[in-house]
């Protein structure tokens, strides 16, 4: 059946997907457009299947905020490679999902990817993107924050993105925590957050390391919490040095303010995430004899 030209192009514009695979499924469909659609979205399904297994660990953070409603959200979408995370189709799709969140309220990414935006469901987007950049494609999380208070945003390359949320203090300062986060990562907000587990495994270390110290206990024992306060300030968001002056902390800047943080959220994109660590000579011989 001859397949004109014209109708691979319209197909084409609508679904997103390859011309060959335009072409085959309207051969597939008699020249029926809408069943080639139909057997494209099908096909979309079939390969998200076969690609889910396989890593997604780069992609992109969005951060959306609506401050009239007081509501922010963080959104992580993952690709494969940096390539494709850089691809205009992949940032739309990743801009759609926040704009959803941010408008629905989701309570799961599950009850996210069954949200209809621009006419189809987040999750037949996802398919759809899968078909055109021929990647495993995932959202993996998103956290949404509800707060009148300041609340400090940043985005750095659109790989860290970060919410903090503050009682007092003014957006100047908001925005320097979200930068603070940004920058130092801290694990907890503050000394009485990091868990007994953590702090009983980090003296263990110090004890290990300083055991050939040939210091009277009692010397040896103000050092080893000497070592631990340190490790504590370094984790803890109110303990770390101000990035902005070294010869302050977080908390002495936020006392002179009169704020205190809520909290924060960071996200980047792939932590976590194990990724596949390939050696490039075994995956070009691998491919040679699959091809042979």
């Amino acid at each position: 059946m001859e397949i004109k030209p014209a109708l691979v192009k319209e197909l084409r514009e609508r679904t997103g997907a390859g011309m060959m695979d335009c072409k085959k499924a309207l051969v597939d469909a008699n020249g029926d457009i809408d069943g080639a659609a139909e057997l494209l979205r099908k096909q979309g399904q079939a390969k998200a299947d076969k690609k889910a297994s396989r890593v997604a660990a780069e992609g992109r953070v969005v951060l959306k905020s609506d401050e009239r409603a007081g509501r922010y959200v963080l959104v992580e979408v993952n690709s494969e490679t940096d390539f494709v995370a850089k691809d205009d189709n992949f940032r739309g799709f990743a801009e759609r999902v926040a704009a959803t969140v941010l408008d629905k309220r989701p309570a799961s990414v599950e009850a996210l990817m069954g949200l209809a935006a621009d006419g189809r469901t987040l999750e037949e987007g996802r398919q759809d993107l899968i078909i055109k950049v021929g990647e495993n494609i995932t959202v993996r999380r998103f956290e949404i924050v509800e707060s009148k208070g300041n609340v400090g945003t940043y985005v750095h390359g659109n790989r860290i993105g970060v919410l903090v949320e503050l009682e007092g203090g003014s957006a100047d300062l908001a925005r320097d925590m979200a930068l603070q986060v940004a920058s130092l990562a801290p694990r907890y907000l503050s000394s009485d957050d990091v868990p007994k587990d953590v702090l009983a495994k980090e003296r263990e270390i110090i004890l290990a390391l300083t055991a050939d110290e040939k210091k009277p206990p009692e010397i040896l024992a103000k050092m080893v919490d000497g070592k631990l306060r340190k490790f504590v300030d370094e984790i803890t968001l109110t303990g770390q040095v101000f990035v902005k002056d070294d010869k302050k902390r977080v908390r002495d800047v936020l006392s002179a303010n009169k704020a205190k943080v809520k909290g924060f959220r960071r996200y980047e994109v792939g932590e976590g995430i194990e990724k596949k660590s390939t050696d490039f000579v075994q995956e070009v011989m691998a491919q040679a004899s699959q091809s042979r």
